[in-house]
């Protein structure tokens, strides 16, 4: 008979979960031994749980099935808990295998016992703990339809060694993920009136609203009715490029979102949620809609949004209609003083068809949806849930994912050292990760959020929580040392020498892009051409902002 670990492996693989991000210790030796003979399991070895978590995330992002992780009791999966948290608010279908001491064991209180169950919750909507090796086949299944959803999330199985190490039934199963609901056809109704009636409306897209074919059919419901189409502000996977409707991501920065939204009249969600600020600020409202905004629930997460979205458009007419899609348009090469927008602007000028951008570039990122806007098709990734730290592994995910792909990760120096450990997974696995570290030597979104929060006037001591270049890092150096070859860019035409050479040559690379702040010594005042490239916003939004906004 097969052991626990045997029957899970086997069950796993049979139901289409190939791979898992692992980062084992004893409680999960059955697990790893039974590796040897389920040649179907590709195990990806992480040197923190915090990459195993986020390389499951963008791995299912971009297979569009989960993979699952191997953590090491209740401290492993703490340390796994930021870039959970990231999967959560993706809602990615991701299986959490926490290994746990025997069931007899737990009594004895020795020093890594904890509560894993209560810990789980969190991050992961679904908890179970395996009681037996007879109900663990089971358990594998209802956990797998867990995260499948729909929606995608967290599950959540914790394995007790003896669970493991005890003889089990063999059991195969296939996925079953369950069919999504369809919106009622008085809802669609309804909003077909309001999109009628309306002087000024959007659409604001989320989760699965923002890839083909949904996106083709909210582009012809904008067209016929003359809606905006808004993204939400961090996107799990976008579709964009030259040949697909161009959309208009909210900003980050709550004054320049809630102008962006200041003169509609009605704002359908369609897989999103409501507009509301990132984070709280002196006198102002969280919510971001104008006052006399009539907000309309097309699709939730757990809807079939491709059939809605098709549906409406049906209702309306629109059916027919041509969308407004992006022309293919790049920047020119960049040339001269190397700095972020030029970093972003030779990406633009530089990215091959079918590429994935993960973007945990913070501040110095800010160009990037505008440069990129008009490149060949290719997938965006960011930062779901604001936990920094999840771009070298989601990265890292998103290759295992789609090895035929170039995956471009442009993170800030501050925010790849959280999980620089990645960088060792990617060379491990030969992954075609390009890592671009936008390298200003400072926490600088932190200056700026210290400006926005109305804290008082930052002197030397405040300052240096967010300064980054004493010591200076050597990423170059770190990156060598973890087995990826890399390369320090001062100017633009070093960092494009270094650029090219990347996408040429298969596995990974880390380009130390060294750049001033983009944004950390500016006002507010000085931002909203800035944003006006980086959203594509109509000029008299743009010009809203720069009157309420000038001293």
């Amino acid at each position: 008979m097969p052991s626990g670990a045997q029957t899970l492996l086997h069950s796993l693989t049979s139901a289409g979960v190939t791979v898992c991000f692992t980062n084992p210790g004893t409680s999960e030796m059955h697990f790893v031994a039974a590796l040897d003979g389920a040649p179907s399991m590709r195990a990806v070895l992480t040197l923190f749980e915090g990459v195993a978590s986020a390389a499951a995330d963008g791995y299912a992002r971009m297979a569009d099935r989960p993979a699952a992780t191997l953590l090491h009791l209740g401290c492993g999966l703490g340390n796994a808990l930021a870039n959970l948290h990231n999967a959560r608010k993706a809602r990615t279908p991701l299986l959490n295998i926490v290994g746990d001491h025997a069931s007899f064991h737990a009594a004895h209180d020795t020093p890594l016992q904890s509560d894993i169950d209560t810990v789980a919750r969190n991050v992961s909507p679904w908890v179970r703990r395996c009681r037996d090796a007879a109900s663990l086949a089971g358990d594998v299944r209802d956990a797998l339809d867990a995260a499948l959803g729909p929606p995608g999330q967290v599950a959540t199985l914790i394995l007790p060694a003896d669970v493991s190490w005890s003889e089990c039934a063999a059991a195969v199963f296939a996925a079953s993920p369950r069919t999504p609901p369809q919106v009622a056809d008085e809802t669609l109704q309804a909003i077909a009136r309001a999109l009628r009636a309306a002087r000024r409306p959007a659409l604001l897209l989320g989760g699965r609203a923002l890839r083909e074919p949904a996106l083709g059919a909210a582009a012809r419901i904008a067209a016929h009715t003359g809606a905006r189409l808004l993204g939400e502000v961090f996107p799990a996977r976008m579709q964009r490029g030259a040949g697909l409707p161009a959309v208009e991501r909210l900003a980050y920065l709550a004054e320049f979102a809630r102008l962006q939204l200041a003169d509609i009249d009605h704002l359908v969600l369609v897989d999103a949620t409501p507009p509301a600020s990132f984070f709280a600020y002196p006198g102002q409202d969280s919510r971001l809609v104008a006052d006399g905004c009539a907000l309309h629930a097309l699709a939730a997460p757990q809807h079939d949004v491709h059939d809605a979205l098709q549906r409406l458009c049906l209702l309306l007419g629109a059916q027919d209609v041509a969308p407004a899609l992006q022309p293919a348009l790049r920047p020119p090469r960049p040339r001269g003083r190397l700095t972020a927008h030029k970093v972003c602007k030779a990406v633009g000028h530089l990215l091959p068809p079918r590429a994935v951008i993960v973007d945990e570039a913070q501040t110095s990122g800010v160009m990037l949806p505008h440069y990129t806007a008009g490149a060949p098709p290719h997938d965006l990734l960011t930062l779901t849930g604001g936990a920094i730290g999840m771009g070298l592994p989601l990265a890292l995910g998103a290759a295992v994912a789609c090895p035929q792909r170039p995956v471009i990760a442009l993170v800030g120096d501050g925010a790849a050292m959280y999980t620089l450990q990645a960088l060792w997974s990617m060379a491990r696995e030969g992954a075609h990760v390009i890592v671009v570290v936008l390298d200003n030597r400072s926490y600088a979104i932190l200056n700026l959020e210290l400006q926005r929060v109305g804290a008082a006037r930052a002197g030397a001591r405040a300052r240096a929580q967010f300064d980054l270049s004493e010591p200076a890092l050597d990423f170059v150096a770190l990156a060598r040392g973890l087995g990826v070859p890399g390369v320090c860019a001062r100017s633009v035409e070093a960092f494009i020498d270094a650029f090219e050479h990347a996408l040429a040559t298969p596995g990974p690379h880390l380009i130390d892009a060294v750049v001033q702040p983009a944004i950390a010594g500016l006002r507010l005042r000085l931002l909203p051409r800035v944003l006006q490239s980086l959203q594509g916003l109509p000029r008299g939004v743009a010009l809203g902002i720069k009157r309420r906004l000038a001293p």
